[in-house]
């Protein structure tokens, strides 16, 4: 292939360039997309025929973002990349939920994307990139794609939309949403936003679609000008005699136990019934076919299609769902808030079969999370992980690292509750939410999104304002199409789209959305955000049933925090000559000290397991930076006694003159008769005189004879 540098301007004012025929000749599709100065290389392989035996598509992405793109060196000790960042799994989810989809249905060829990030301006992110990218890389190869697509970033900044806005732009944007699509429809959406409206949410993929369409038809230009015939595959056909056995037998069986309107668990225990029987019938029939292998493959795959048809059916031509629903109705909801007993806050929130166990743990700053990326070195203050163990779904299997979905899960949840979250500045603790989903049909994002809001609240964390969320989903047929809200996993399964939505009572927060067909309308994505914005506030409205507000008193449990403003010329006397004076401070006040500057203050933050050490190891803190208050009770050391008084150093370097007369209410004659040099003394500051002269008092803090 000829090396070759096109380019197209596919939004005012940004240009996307491609070199295409230069880097990894080898590969079956490859290219360098490039905006501004980031450039992220491209690259695709698909297997000549599939693995005997295979079954489903095995399409793997990798995106990988190497510090060198930045000129830096990876932290840690081995200095070169490691696992994926939570960061490079995100972005390598967004290209698969935008490609999958785009490849021929029974195309089983092991198929392999890898995405690098080799240049980065700290600007324009690559994530995006590397969607355009891959998606050329497949369309000017020879392997069987049905694209081009293409993906953008969508902002919303001075109440103007803008394409692939920088880094610098999204920090004053409103929304910040990731939309893959093709030259006909939309595919996947990800993102967030502060409380936009459905309009809104509906005009910016509108308006990223048309940037969208003129990256699909260049692409094809630039397939059409080099010419790669796309290689010929076998699509794999269940056998037709098989088939037709299997329908025979299965006649209405199917449709009867789909109008039952079953739980999961009596559902699939009936359905297992019918495919035990009809397996066992062909697995007898088959015994003496030398094919039987391949023959009793199709079985199972004529019969899963047959369920999914069923259960289509049903929804399309009744508008009653598997489990008896109307389309817009809403399993039951319950919740509680507390449940883990030592936990600063907790949820459980129940939708249906699907349960989340929410805790939220607060910390302190050094326990937030250090972020080591390419756009990104600063600590993260809050964080969500989602976990999906097994037995939620009554199974056994893997427990340890979580997975790409957890991960992409998780964090959708995190997305939904950031925007309604106090600044640090506001409320200065770290904050950790687990959800363990315990029970699992269908949307446990969303219940993780719901649990997560009504733990922060039990923590007494000050959110904005409560946040709910809704799996929408939707089934396509001849002329014909049903939204479903609050979907369960079987529909999940058979139909055409996916769509969370996130949000306040005042708008939108996150989004997800992958479409499994081409054409959507805008009218039927119009009717499915009203829709979901319905069963949105239906969510919120259960929520409020069991908690409204944050608790206004923080857990016993949870850390207390102090925060103290000192001169910036004092922060060496706080910290000591190699930190002796801030350890000695932790260690005699049973507290957590650390020091930031801030302009020409310092802001000291003190943490203890109570408020009494918290406030011990201020007050000493003030005084040795000289912020001694009067009427304050400080514990002095007695340095030298005169006849007129003594003079005890109630901070390091200051000294104040206790009065033999304000020792206490009786007179005294000498006051060496009560006190030694080097005794400890607690007294009272009465005043702090002119040239920093201190007065003290002991007889202040005593009963009146």
């Amino acid at each position: 292939m000829k090396e070759q540098i096109r380019s197209v301007e596919f939004a005012p004012g940004k240009t996307m360039h491609f070199d295409i025929g230069r880097i990894a000749k080898q590969a079956d599709g490859a290219c360098v997309v490039r905006l501004g100065d980031t450039m992220v290389l491209c690259t695709v392989v698909s297997a000549k025929e599939p693995k005997e035996g295979q079954s489903f598509f095995p399409l793997t992405v990798d995106h990988r973002e190497s510090f060198s793109a930045a000129g830096r060196f990876p932290g840690g000790f081995l200095k070169r990349e490691g696992r994926p960042s939570e960061k490079e799994i995100l972005s390598s989810r967004l290209i698969d939920r935008s490609m999958r989809p785009l490849f021929p249905s029974g195309y089983l060829n092991e198929t392999q994307v890898i995405s690098n990030v080799i240049s980065s301006d700290g600007q324009n992110d690559g994530d995006v990139l590397a969607g355009v990218g891959a998606s050329m890389a497949a369309t000017i190869s020879a392997i069987p794609f049905a694209g081009p697509m293409a993906k953008v970033r969508v902002g919303f900044v001075d109440s103007k939309f803008i394409i692939n806005p920088t880094v610098d732009e999204l920090k004053e944007s409103a929304i910040d949403m990731i939309v893959g699509g093709t030259l006909e429809s939309v595919v996947m959406i990800e993102g967030e936003m502060t409380e936009i409206s459905e309009s809104t949410m509906l005009t910016a993929i509108k308006f990223a679609h048309e940037a969208i369409k003129k990256l699909c038809q260049f692409q094809l230009d630039v397939r059409a000008e080099i010419g790669v015939e796309k290689r010929p595959f076998t699509m794999y056909e269940v056998n037709a005699a098989v088939k037709e056995a299997v329908l025979s037998t299965i006649g209405t069986q199917l449709d009867d136990v789909v109008a039952k309107g079953l739980n999961k668990e009596d559902f699939s225990g009936q359905v297992g019934d019918v495919k035990s029987a009809i397996k066992a019938k062909f697995e007898a029939e088959f015994a003496e076919d030398s094919d039987a292998s391949s023959k009793m493959s199709d079985v199972s795959s004529v019969f899963e299609d047959a369920l999914k048809s069923a259960m289509r059916n049903r929804v399309l031509n009744k508008k009653i769902r598997l489990d008896g629903r109307q389309p817009a109705e809403i399993r039951d909801i319950w919740s509680q808030t507390g449940y883990i007993v030592r936990a600063h806050g907790s949820s459980l929130f129940t939708r249906g079969e699907t349960q989340a166990l929410v805790s939220c743990t607060l910390g302190t700053k050094r326990d937030e999370q250090s972020i080591d990326g390419l756009f990104s070195t600063e600590g993260k203050q809050f964080m969500l992980h989602y976990n999906f163990p097994p037995y939620s779904v009554g199974e056994t299997g893997r427990t340890g690292n979580p997975g790409r979905r957890e991960i992409g899960h998780g964090y959708l949840a995190e997305r939904a509750l950031k925007k309604m979250m106090p600044s640090f500045e506001e409320f200065g603790y770290v904050i950790r939410l687990i959800s363990d989903i315990t029970e699992s049909n269908g949307s446990s994002s969303m219940a993780s999104v719901c649990g997560g809001s009504m733990a922060l609240m039990d923590a007494g964390v000050p959110i904005k304002k409560p946040v709910g969320g809704i799996a929408m989903g939707m089934i396509f047929g001849d002329n014909n199409a049903v939204v479903l809200s609050d979907i369960r996993g079987e529909e999940d399964y058979m139909g055409d789209m996916d769509f969370k939505i996130c949000g306040t009572r005042d708008g939108i927060t996150a989004v997800q959305m992958d479409i499994k067909v081409q054409g959507i309308p805008y009218e039927v994505m119009d009717e499915a955000l009203n829709q979901a914005k319905d069963g949105r506030f239906h969510m919120l409205d259960k929520m409020a049933e069991t908690i409204t507000e944050h608790r206004q008193q923080l857990s016993e449990f949870a850390p207390q925090i102090i925060k103290v403003i000192i001169d910036g010329d004092t922060i060496g006397a706080v910290i000591g000559p190699g930190g002796k004076v801030i350890q000695s401070l932790q260690k005699e006040t049973g507290t957590e000290i650390w020091i930031e500057e801030v302009g020409n203050k310092g802001e000291v933050t003190i943490s203890a397991d109570s408020l009494v050490k918290a406030q011990d190891a201020e007050q000493r803190i003030k005084m040795i930076t000289g912020q001694l208050e009067e009427g304050a009770v400080y514990k002095g050391v007695v340095k030298a006694i005169k006849d007129f008084g003594a003079f005890v150093e109630i901070a390091p370097g200051r000294d104040g003159l206790l009065h033999i007369s304000e020792y206490q209410h009786e007179r005294v004659n000498n006051l060496a008769d009560f006190i030694s040099i080097g005794d400890e003394l607690e007294v009272m500051l009465l005043k702090v005189e002119q040239g920093g002269k201190l007065r003290l008092s002991r007889k202040q803090m005593l009963p009146k004879p």
